[in-house]
């Protein structure tokens, strides 16, 4: 089952896909449903989770989650998702605060953090499955709103039901991918990476046929995964959310993995491998000249923190 991404710049939505079928985006515009009384969901008694969110993570940094049922929150009354488990809530958030937000806040420091970092999360406990046989994983919008999916399908080390091998992978790609490639977006949005990385692979990306393509296929034409071969930006923030989730040692694993020979489209293994250092190197160069952030640096600490929660 291939892993899929899709970002829709046009209306700021970025879909996490498992997939082999490309879903559609189209954005509806619902109103500001904050203003709308009667909806319910937001009227409860307080307790030991909403504690937990008000002093890890509004407190400090000013983001918010919203855990209680509010089906209009996710823009498709059609669907047909469930509440998150409540028991789930405070380890889903806590690894994405140890895997994104610490090792963000330790490198570049908190003012860069609560800046640019988005300030609403909302949780559904399932996945959101599309009639093309496709399941949304999360979607942000904005670069302020982060839609989950499947946090009833989280776990990780101490949990009951644990599998180191299955549940790690699981949620570095699904849930820590998703995060680091959506503020991977948001930096590039605020200031534009170097024009120069556009054109490494300029003549291989592939669009919306990016889909047919496996991971591995797509690293002989010089692209980490198949959907960073769908545009530019995409390419980028493949880039950073691999090199961060996976590490140093893992990326390294990753680029040579490449085989002998030549992809169907002419680029040689040699090739493939150098276009990989090179936007490795522009992005390190990126993070360093526009937001003073060492990324080898912040690599180590987003894995460091990924082993101990694996």
């Amino acid at each position: 089952m291939k892993m899929l991404f899709k970002h829709i710049t046009s209306c700021m939505v970025a879909a996490l896909l498992f997939s082999t079928t490309l879903t559609s985006c189209k954005e509806e515009d619902i109103g500001n449903v904050d203003d709308i009384p009667g909806l319910g969901g937001d009227q409860y008694a307080k307790g030991p989770i909403d504690k937990w969110i008000e002093d890890s993570l509004v407190a400090p940094y000013n983001i918010s989650a919203k855990y209680k049922w509010d089906q209009f929150e996710f823009g498709n009354l059609t669907k047909n998702l469930v509440p998150p488990d409540e028991a789930q809530v405070v380890p889903l958030l806590s690894t994405i605060r140890k895997a994104w937000t610490n090792p963000y806040v330790e490198e570049a420091g908190k003012v860069f953090y609560n800046k640019y970092s988005p300030k609403f999360f909302i949780l559904s406990g399932s996945n959101e499955y599309n009639s093309e046989g496709s399941v949304t994983l999360g979607t942000a919008e904005g670069g302020r709103k982060v839609i989950l999916y499947g946090v009833n399908l989280f776990k990780i080390k101490g949990m009951a039901g644990y599998d180191p091998g299955k549940d790690s992978s699981f949620v570095k790609d699904w849930f820590l991918h998703t995060i680091h490639h959506e503020f991977g977006h948001i930096l590039h949005q605020t200031v534009l990476y170097p024009v120069e990385y556009k054109n490494i692979s300029k003549a291989y990306y592939q669009g919306g046929n990016w889909i047919n393509w496996s991971d591995a296929d797509a690293r002989r034409d010089g692209f980490i995964t198949a959907y960073s071969s769908s545009a530019f930006d995409e390419d980028f923030v493949e880039m950073i959310a691999m090199m961060l989730t996976e590490g140093k040692v893992g990326f390294e694993k990753l680029v040579n993995s490449i085989p002998e020979g030549t992809s169907p489209h002419g680029v040689t293994k040699a090739q493939a491998q150098a276009a990989l250092r090179q936007k490795e190197a522009i992005i390190v160069a990126y993070y360093k000249n526009t937001w003073k952030i060492d990324f080898y640096s912040l690599q180590k600490r987003v894995r460091t923190s990924m082993n101990k929660l694996f």
